[in-house]
């Protein structure tokens, strides 16, 4: 009873973290779109569309933040405490936008979207908690329901605005704000309070000299960053340029494009939801296989018609939610020893890089042709799975060598 309870809190975490950035999507547009100019769409008579971008762009960013951050943090003042907090801060942050969106401050909307964003980053302490307290097949299946819960998210969020903005466009943040809070209490009642360290040093040296980009300096966690940001590059690829796709090649709108996302999240969230099981293959070998599928997917999005394009766009969601169940538990086992919290805001942290790279990079491609980004996306995927391979091959070896070594 005590892991379900655990499961689920992780896994309602993970579900309204991505609901939070997800949420403004159907919500922004309108407003900034509005003919009448007010002190939020025109600030410091700014154009209305530099200041939406800035709006969609600020609560990422604090997500790139909090996932470096939080999870080393949580290494060392616990996890119980940091998830707590941070859901509760989470809350208030979508309340504070709630707040700027009545009283039309576009500065204080800013702020409140980076803060909640920052603490939104704790999915690195909920993968870090799995992997602390289950162990074996069990802590494989609950990380890759984590996934599917990160998935769905996307899914829930759009759906959640468009459904209660009926009633007022403040009422979609109450709403996760309230949620936040009843998941802030069933992390309470799930995580044991946990002994308190007696360490003296302060947060902003543990922030400073723990994130987790610290982690780099060790050899086989550099290779992991650089497989993980070619992988995730091709990802980041797919994600931020395949509606751009559907738009040119098959004229779709915002309600068709709406119905490709659909599939893929559902595609995602159920294969993550089936995951997970015990194999007889090592790791790495599956991991380079599920490569292998996401650079097909995303080389045949970028090189067929539209039918075989949507067909990739759905089918894109198994192999890359079978790779991130793959990859996830695989480090809680080898790098157990650098903290989990920080191996999994590593994970986190090399996905945020790959989007800025990929939206700076894609944004100049797409001038010549937006199959160009996906192309590239495919051959890093493709580069990705080779490498992966031959790790595999690599750590077999220095892993038969140091007993003998040893001995």
């Amino acid at each position: 009873m005590k892991n379900i309870i655990l499961i689920t809190a992780a896994c309602l975490l993970a579900l309204l973290s991505t609901i939070g950035a997800s949420l403004p999507y159907p919500i922004l547009p309108p407003l900034f779109a509005a003919e009448a100019a007010n002190s939020f769409n025109h600030f410091l008579g700014l154009p209305s569309k530099l200041l939406f971008g800035l709006a969609l762009t600020i609560n990422p960013l604090g997500l790139l933040i909090g996932s470096a951050l939080l999870g080393p943090l949580s290494d060392r003042y616990g996890r119980r405490p940091l998830l707590m907090r941070t859901a509760v801060g989470a809350a208030l942050g979508h309340a504070i936008t709630a707040w700027a969106l009545v009283i039309q401050s576009y500065p204080l909307f800013i702020v409140a979207r980076f803060i909640t964003g920052l603490l939104e980053g704790n999915g690195a302490v909920a993968r870090a908690m799995l992997a602390d307290q289950l162990q074996g097949p069990l802590r494989l299946r609950a990380m890759s329901w984590l996934n599917g819960a990160f998935y769905l998210g996307w899914l829930v969020g759009p759906i959640l605005a468009g459904a209660t903005l009926g009633w007022g466009v403040t009422v979609p943040f109450w709403i996760a704000a309230i949620a936040l809070l009843m998941v802030a209490l069933l992390v309470a009642i799930a995580l044991p309070r946990e002994t308190p360290s007696l360490l003296t040093t302060s947060w902003w040296q543990v922030a400073r000299d723990r994130h987790s980009l610290n982690l780099l300096r060790h050899a086989e966690l550099r290779t992991l960053f650089i497989v993980q940001l070619a992988l995730t590059c091709g990802v980041a690829s797919f994600y931020e340029f395949y509606p751009l796709w559907l738009v040119e090649m098959g004229g779709y709108k915002a309600q068709a494009i709406a119905w490709v996302n659909v599939g893929l999240c559902g595609t995602m969230t159920i294969t993550s939801l089936l995951a997970g099981g015990p194999s007889r293959h090592a790791p790495l070998l599956r991991a380079s296989w599920y490569a292998c599928g996401v650079a097909l997917a995303v080389g045949t999005l970028a090189l067929g018609n539209i039918w075989v394009g949507i067909a990739a766009i759905v089918l894109f969601g198994i192999p890359n939610a079978l790779y991130n169940t793959v990859i996830q538990g695989w480090c809680a086992e080898r790098f157990s020893a650098h903290g989990q919290g920080a191996v999994m805001g590593l994970l986190a942290t090399t996905f945020c890089i790959a989007n800025i790279i990929v939206a700076l990079g894609g944004s100049v491609l797409t001038l010549i042709d937006t199959r160009l980004i996906l192309i590239v996306g495919a051959c890093c995927g493709v580069w990705a799975a080779w490498r992966l391979n031959a790790w595999r091959r690599e750590l077999a070896s220095s892993d038969v060598v140091a007993p003998e070594v040893a001995a």
